[in-house]
Order: structure tokens, then sequence, then C-alpha cells
């Protein structure tokens, strides 16, 4: 299958990397010293179930690639847009665009760019980062990615996408409520996202503080209320099954948000818990603790791309 992977980081470099290393015809759009070591080096994926190196097709120029069947679409959400718009030229008469960003605005905003018919929505549930250029660090989580058509149907496309998947070792599998796989991500990302980023806490340590842990599901009870005013079918249990589960993972994990804001890169603040204060204020829901977590961490990322701004000027 031809695939093109746009935004080669974590979760695009790990995953690409796996159909780069299952013989899959894979092309990473990537840039900078990311994108040079790839074309020198090949792409190192450091994990916790194996390493690997591959040398696949590297590039920043969408025009060189031409059109694909799949595009891994895992571009940082703050970067959604712009990427919608780079895409074009992968995209002929049969491409399928996989999104499997974090928040849940991303499809519906390439829905917009690209037409609604191309997009499968993706859940992902891995702990992967650039580690150094050319080189994808995979420290946690339990490597899942989950994926299907909007209306729940089983489609010709998702049937062949996900055989290529499994044949590349990918923990796949096809989901006929990708809504709401969706929101209980979102529910688990935005607590686990914005409390060990604004706590400077691992997992472990939040869970193990009384005071903490109430915040934490806290904040996962006002996205679940959202989320059902909005009209997914949250389950009942939503909560406190992602609770459960949180308190398997590894005591030392944290997010990629904290990374960031550890690394003083840009953040995901506005598709994470941004667009739960901006979903609340719309369905009359409200979400005093995802605002706080907001309103801490926004000025990180406004710093961050004023750097950004500085640097690139």
């Amino acid at each position: 299958m031809k695939i093109a992977v746009m935004g080669s980081g974590g979760i695009g470099g790990y995953f690409g990397g796996l159909l780069a290393k299952g013989g899959e015809d894979v092309t990473f759009l990537a840039r900078g010293a990311h994108l040079a070591a790839i074309q020198r080096d090949g792409l190192r994926v450091e994990s916790v179930a194996g390493n690997f190196h591959v040398r696949p097709a590297a590039t920043d120029d969408p025009a060189a690639v031409g059109p694909v069947e799949l595009i891994l679409f895992s571009v940082k959400s703050y970067d959604t847009e712009t990427a919608a718009e780079q895409i074009r030229p992968l995209i002929g008469p049969g491409t399928a665009v996989l999104c499997v960003q974090n928040g849940v605005d991303n499809e519906e905003k390439l829905e917009a760019r690209v037409g609604a018919d191309r997009i499968l929505y993706g859940v992902v549930h891995v702990l992967s980062t650039i580690k150094a250029p050319g080189v994808i660090a995979q420290t946690g989580g339990p490597r899942t990615l989950r994926f299907g058509e909007r209306d729940g149907r089983r489609s010709l496309r998702t049937t062949r996408i996900l055989e290529v998947m499994k044949q590349a070792g990918i923990h796949a599998d096809v989901s006929s409520k990708i809504l709401i796989d969706l929101w209980e991500k979102f529910v688990f990302i935005c607590a686990q996202g914005g409390v060990t980023a604004l706590a400077r806490l691992d997992i472990g340590a939040i869970l193990g503080c009384p005071e903490t842990a109430r915040l934490y599901r806290g904040v996962m009870e006002e996205i679940a209320a959202v989320g059902r005013a909005k009209g997914v079918r949250l389950p009942d249990d939503t909560v406190a099954r992602t609770l459960r589960w949180a308190q398997t993972l590894q005591p030392t994990m944290r997010s990629s948000l904290a990374y960031d804001l550890e690394h003083g890169n840009r953040l995901e603040v506005d598709a994470l818990v941004g667009a739960v204060v901006r979903y609340g204020a719309e369905v009359g829901v409200p979400t005093p603790l995802n605002a706080a977590i907001y309103a801490c961490l926004l000025p990180h990322h406004l710093r961050a791309m004023a750097t950004r701004g500085a640097q690139s000027a």
C-alpha cells in the first residue's frame, strides 16, 4: 500500500515506522533536522516492544510524492488547518485520510478542507516522542490503533487498511462506535495531559494524593458531561472505567503535553482542555476545572509560539 505519513513525530513515526518495517511503500513528510536525519540515516524506533531501524522515503514536499492510498494524518492539533491544505497533492480518487490526532475536532476541520468522504476517525493509545532527529522513543502505553468510519459501518477500505496494519504487527482494530471511542480517549487525555502538565507530576503521584486524584476525576467528569450534552452516547461508567484503567498505567507515565511543557514546545491546549471549555459554553455545561487548567497552560503555549515566530523571522 502506498502510504504518506503527514506528521512524522511520536505517533506518525512509530506507526509509520511499523508500516515501513512491514514492507509497505511509506513516505514520511517531515521538516528540519528530523527530515534531514531520516533522509541521511533512516528512521530508528526505540520501543518497549523492541527496537528497529528502517530506511523509508522522506520529504517536505507532498507534491513530490503524488497521490497515495492512505494518509496517516498525525500532526499536532495546532497545525491541522495548515497541514490539511498541504496534503492536497497526496489525494487521489480513492485516498483515505486516517486522522490519529489528539482531540475531538480535528476530523471536522479535515472534512471541511478535503471532503468528509475521505476521512477515517482514529484513536491511538501510545506514549511516543521524538527523542532526537531521526529517532522515535516509544516508552509506554498499549500501542493500539482503533479506527473506523464516522457512521460506524464496516467498509472495503477499513477492511483493507486493517489487513495492512495487522501484517505490519500493529495492534489495530476497526470500531463500529468510533465517536464514542474518540470521546472516551478525550476524557482520559485531557485529564492525563492537563493534570500531569499543571502539577508537573507523573500519574502515580497524582493518583496517590487524594486531593489531586479528585482533581483528575473532576476534570474527567466535566468532559463526559460535555460529551453527553453534545449527543455522544458515552456509557454511564466512562469515568469510573477510565480511572480504573489509569490506575494500571506505569506510575512514572506523564503525557505528551507535560513533555512539551517541560521542553518549551507549543502545547495542544486549545484542542484539549480549551475545546472542553468552548464546547461546555456552547451546550451550557460548566467546566471550571478544565477552564483553570487552560488558563494556566495557555500562556506557556503563547510564549512558545512567540519564541518560534521570533526564531523564524
